[in-house]
């Protein structure tokens, strides 16, 4: 299926001038309702039988509550959410416009096998908070007793989590680990034997549907603090993508895969050269078909932001030249769809010539780069806006986001026959 027709290529070629879209109606674009009141933190997931998930963060006082609705991914002209259901809720959650919770459904023989983590206070320190894991053998009819994915239990920072389901049954889990930034002796030895400095790592683990943990295991002991990471599966097993940290601030994509049991070296996507002293809160996102893996990024290496794809037909051992496809003056928060084994589907968010905030979406080949651009809708430009996410159900993509008006909710809209 053609991803736009030749109109409205023509349409879209005189609307990105502007990057504002004044009548949506002609890209076949509708926004479905949501049942976010107040609330945040949007995303997306498609489960086992194809349904779209979308788990949100709804405010009410002091407590903090996980929703999820689902959409049904079999009825092509069925498109509205489910009646939302509870996952967890509490009054100690830590919530991060950035680190938004996630869900996952099991692949293989766990039919209605669920996860979804939150993250949780841990202590009274700002940035003390775990990483919790609920799971659902109904399909989110009910929800089991939490337990924390790490096991170091030291007050600190732990969260920026990727769920991966695997064929196996399990799921795999990576995050953020903030274990070292609280050791009294910040050169202790890690269980590799490296020499930390008290910086934020980078771990993984599996899990099944009893929380048998099968691993807990690092990955890189010094990684950009607060960036967020993404895991695809390969044909030589997950890869995982995040924002590294050199000891001079170099804070490039780096990729690491886990073959055999063991996790091979990590290695960039591409030498940027960003030089930043601080977290840039800009992670990237990854997908993969077999030996094929695509990654999309943030990087604002020399002065000059970017939205940059990379492609790999080696299970991510090497990878091609990036590819440009921001139009020149990008914010990141950049998801990342495959379409097939040669062509991926972005979006990011822009500033366009009036300093307004637009959400982006471009399709892009191996070889041929970009091949259709389209601004999608503006958004708010602050914090609270949060990151938009993007998923296929058929032919049809989802997008969620958080809208900022006197009070943030989670809003969601259809672009029909995108894939």
């Amino acid at each position: 299926m053609q991803f736009l027709t030749p109109f409205l290529i023509m349409t879209i070629a005189v609307l990105t001038l502007s990057c504002e879209v004044k009548d949506r109606t002609k890209y076949r674009w509708e926004e479905i309702p949501t049942h976010s009141k107040h609330g945040g933190e949007p995303n997306l997931h498609v489960a086992a039988n194809g349904d779209v998930i979308i788990s949100w963060l709804e405010y009410d006082k002091d407590k903090v509550s996980l929703l999820f609705s689902k959409m049904d991914g079999d009825n092509n002209q069925l498109r509205e959410w489910s009646k939302p259901k509870l996952i967890a809720s509490g009054d100690n959650w830590f919530v991060n416009w950035a680190d938004f919770p996630s869900l996952a459904s099991y692949r293989g023989n766990t039919k209605g096998y669920m996860a979804s983590h939150w993250l949780q206070k841990s202590a009274e320190g700002t940035y003390d908070y775990d990483v919790k894991v609920s799971q659902s053998r109904d399909a989110g009819e009910s929800w089991e007793e939490p337990f924390v994915i790490h096991d170091d239990g030291i007050s600190a920072e732990h969260g920026f989590v990727s769920l991966l389901p695997l064929n196996s049954g399990h799921l795999f889990v990576t995050w953020l680990d903030g274990r070292n930034t609280k050791l009294e002796n910040a050169n202790l030895n890690s269980d590799e034997g490296h020499l930390h400095h008290g910086a934020m790592s980078l771990r993984a683990s599996e899990i099944d549907i009893n929380g048998t943990k099968y691993y807990d295991e690092e990955i890189d002991n010094k990684v950009c603090d607060c960036c967020q990471t993404s895991a695809a599966m390969t044909d030589k097993g997950p890869v995982v993508v995040y924002r590294n940290r050199s000891d001079g601030e170099i804070r490039d994509i780096y990729i690491s895969r886990r073959e055999n049991g063991k996790w091979l070296q990590a290695h960039s996507v591409h030498n940027d050269r960003w030089e930043i002293n601080g977290c840039p809160v800009n992670g990237p996102v990854v997908v993969a078909q077999d030996s094929m893996v695509a990654v999309a990024w943030f990087t604002m290496a020399h002065q000059d932001p970017q939205v940059l794809v990379a492609f790999s037909y080696d299970n991510g051992d090497n990878f091609g030249i990036p590819i440009k496809i921001d139009n020149g003056n990008p914010m990141g928060r950049v998801d990342l769809l495959k379409v097939n084994d040669q062509e991926v589907l972005v979006s990011w968010v822009e500033y366009n010539q009036d300093d307004a905030a637009v959400v982006m979406l471009c399709r892009v080949h191996k070889s041929k780069g970009v091949l259709d651009k389209l601004p999608l809708f503006t958004t708010d430009k602050s914090r609270q806006s949060g990151f938009p996410r993007i998923e296929f159900v058929r032919d049809d993509l989802i997008v969620a986001w958080t809208t900022v008006d006197s009070v943030a909710s989670v809003k969601s809209g259809i672009l029909k026959g995108v894939k």
